[in-house]
């Protein structure tokens, strides 16, 4: 299927909250990274997110280009081609954006799907992350408030992050500590300042103990509670219609048990970010098929090896099999599995 419309992805985030369920939203850095998430999640049987980063833009661009707009337009066109072999909605997003790099990233993006629009197209991605966890949080929703005026212009949905993230993820690197965790008064603020929904739709990236990195199940403490008491306080406050009123997003998920995964999904989460264990699960098919194959890829002791196995694309159905997995994985955790609507 083409990828998703504004219409489509709307659906697709207001379905899950009402259906509590959410999407893997899958970072990708390459055009085969982009085959096995798209596979992955036509093989579940769900709609999906792929998302790139400001470091994987800049690594698509090319080592010695860099350029995040460049790599990130490259990806997205890719996906464009691709996603409409596969029987799935697919939604294209731009992960993590700090302050620093708004100007060389969201917002020549948002400007290009703005002037596609203009034309009569549709926006080149779908929504955009604009990560202020590293400024406070008046200042945060000031910008904010910027960007989802552009986005709303655009038919783009935005994301925004209120709190603070622990662990490391494309140089931003924070301390694990109790500002990890959002607070009704926090939800608050941000509700007031971009409205419920009638300002432009957004989606909201309330922290509640999320790290990311590598960390095995009970190593962190997550509290998925503070999300429940935060649209508590905002259904309260504004006497909104749904007494889910955030389309909620699960950042650093490695680490997290089923029951905090079902919480947090219960609670309004739509959107539930995956790239270290996606990472691992590309890159683990490869290294078994070199040691398996060394013989055959290296040229040893003068011999000519074998071109069946040093061929990219040998190792590299290898790669996208393994990651497609974890993608169906994802989804049967999340419990999007099998909710596509033809």
């Amino acid at each position: 299927m083409p990828i998703a419309t504004p219409e489509i992805y709307a659906d697709m985030l207001d379905r899950a909250k009402n259906g509590s369920f959410a999407y893997p939203a899958i970072n990708i850095t390459s055009s085969q990274t982009i085959t096995a998430a798209i596979r992955g999640f036509a093989e579940a049987g769900s709609d999906g997110i792929i998302q790139v980063s400001t470091g994987g833009g800049d690594y698509a661009s090319g080592s010695t280009v860099k350029d995040m707009v460049t790599g990130s337009l490259a990806l997205a066109a890719y996906a464009e081609v691709v996603a409409k072999n596969y029987p799935v909605n697919i939604a294209l997003h731009t992960d993590h954006c700090p302050k620093d790099k708004l100007d060389g990233f969201v917002r020549p993006l948002i400007a290009a799907s703005t002037e596609r629009v203009k034309a009569g197209g549709l926006p080149i991605f779908q929504s955009h992350m604009w990560d202020g966890s590293a400024v406070p949080l008046e200042e945060n929703l000031v910008i904010a408030d910027e960007l989802l005026t552009l986005c709303k212009a655009a038919n783009i949905i935005l994301e925004i992050e209120v709190g603070v993230v622990g662990g490391e993820e494309d140089g931003v690197d924070n301390e694990i500590n109790d500002q990890l965790y959002s607070t009704p008064e926090d939800a608050i603020a941000t509700a007031r300042a971009l409205g419920t929904g009638e300002q432009g739709y957004y989606m909201t990236a309330l922290t509640f103990g999320n790290v990311h990195g590598v960390y095995k199940p009970g190593n962190v403490t997550l509290k998925p509670e503070v999300l429940k008491a935060a649209q508590d306080a905002v259904h309260k406050e504004f006497n909104t219609p749904n007494d889910k009123p955030f389309h909620l997003v699960f950042h650093g998920g490695s680490g997290s048990t089923a029951e905090e995964i079902a919480a947090a999904v219960d609670y309004g989460v739509v959107k539930m970010n995956i790239d270290t264990d996606t990472q691992y699960s590309f890159t683990r098919p490869v290294v078994e098929w070199m040691l398996r194959n060394y013989d055959g890829v290296l040229k040893i002791d003068g011999e000519v090896g074998n071109k069946k196995q040093y061929d990219p694309r040998a190792w590299g159905k290898e790669a996208e099999a393994g990651m497609a997995a974890r993608v169906r994985e994802a989804c049967e955790h999340l419990r999007s599995a099998g909710t596509h609507q033809a």
